[in-house]
């Protein structure tokens, strides 16, 4: 990804629970939390300099629970650190772009 979204600077996965019901018809249901999983060094651009900076480049939690700067949840809800709620990152993206704007996605 050319310009990945970031929060407080760094990359982020987002690990959303789908349960398919059905095909035909198709049903999905979308569970209401997920989870965001970060790396624990801001992003720049791959470079040959930093492209094997895992911190920096992966979002794993085997991976960055080993960083220095790695910050624990402090709870399910959280919306700090280096593991957050899904509904957290909701928030986040309509504060930066309006409610209108979240209500056309």
């Amino acid at each position: 990804m050319a310009k990945p979204h970031l929060v407080d600077g760094l990359k982020y996965d987002l690990r959303l629970y789908v349960f398919i019901n059905g095909i035909n018809p198709l049903r999905i249901y979308l569970y209401k939390d997920g989870l965001a999983r970060f790396a624990t060094v801001k992003y720049q651009k791959p470079s040959e300099k930093n492209m094997n900076n895992l911190f920096m480049h992966l979002t794993n939690y085997a991976i960055n629970k080993e960083s220095e700067n790695y910050i624990e949840a402090s709870g399910p809800n959280c919306d700090s650190g280096h593991k957050r709620s899904y509904e957290s990152i909701l928030k986040l993206v309509e504060n930066e772009n309006g409610i209108e704007k979240m209500r056309e996605l």
